[in-house]
């Protein structure tokens, strides 16, 4: 886990919309804009603190639109998944983001190392918890446990990258990993940004302990106890939220 350059970010082809893509957008804008909250929306971009406009539907309204895209518009192969991933990410509204995150994970069989570079793009265009959360947790999360060979490599450069959402996610990827984590990377990665004092960092940190805690509390016992100093009280307290009887 040696700090080296990262990897210029390669960019996922881009073609002019096909006919399947401007069906996909109608559909999907069309579906939004009809069960539309706009007092809700208020409310859910005043939570996520951002600018970006929101159509006001939450998870359970976008469910079954996410069930009729994947139904109606199946990618044919991993340049129409990219597309299509693409197609709904850079359109405005929030929910049209979260359901790019719902075909990217839907449609497992481009889950693979080729992929990878399109879901950096969503991760450093995300720029934010719930976006980049979804991608690390579940897409590279499904990349380090699949092709370790191949992708650990890669998110070993995230950890000193000098973008805070690649360094979050390549600390929280194996949330949900259970038995399957590489612990040597997890704790390497918490001891390498326990200096920092970015929240989101600190945060990240005591999440993956905390999640790995309940497959192995005594490494992580172990490891909180040994880096006591250079962790935030933050990262701590997440850390032993469930194991305070082996550190106290």
């Amino acid at each position: 886990m040696s700090s080296c350059p990262e990897p210029p970010l390669r960019s996922p082809s881009v073609t002019g919309p096909s006919q399947h893509d401007s069906a996909l957008v109608v559909f999907a804008q069309a579906a939004l804009s009809a069960i539309a909250d706009p007092e809700r929306a208020a409310g859910m971009q005043a939570y996520m603190k951002t600018e970006m406009p929101f159509y006001g539907v939450q998870k359970a309204g976008r469910a079954p639109i996410l069930h009729d895209l994947i139904r109606r518009f199946p990618p044919s192969d991993r340049a129409a998944y990219e597309s299509t991933v693409l197609d709904l990410w850079n359109l405005p509204h929030r929910e049209e983001k979260y359901l790019a995150l719902g075909v990217a994970r839907r449609f497992t069989t481009f889950v693979t190392p080729v992929s990878l570079p399109l879901y950096r793009r969503l991760i450093v265009e995300g720029a934010w918890w719930d976006l980049v959360d979804e991608v690390a947790t579940h897409l590279i999360c499904d990349l380090v446990i699949g092709y370790p060979a191949e992708v650990w490599p890669v998110i070993d450069t995230w950890i000193d990258s000098e973008d805070m959402w690649l360094r979050r996610s390549a600390i929280i990827c194996q949330v949900g990993a259970k038995e399957r984590t590489d612990p040597e990377r997890l704790f390497g990665y918490c001891a390498q940004r326990a200096f920092e004092q970015e929240f989101f960092i600190r945060k990240a940190i005591g999440w993956a302990l905390r999640q790995h805690a309940r497959i192995d509390p005594t490494s992580v016992a172990r490891f909180v106890t040994g880096h006591r100093e250079e962790l935030s009280g933050l990262s701590y307290r997440e850390a032993t939220k469930h194991i305070g009887h082996l550190v106290a």
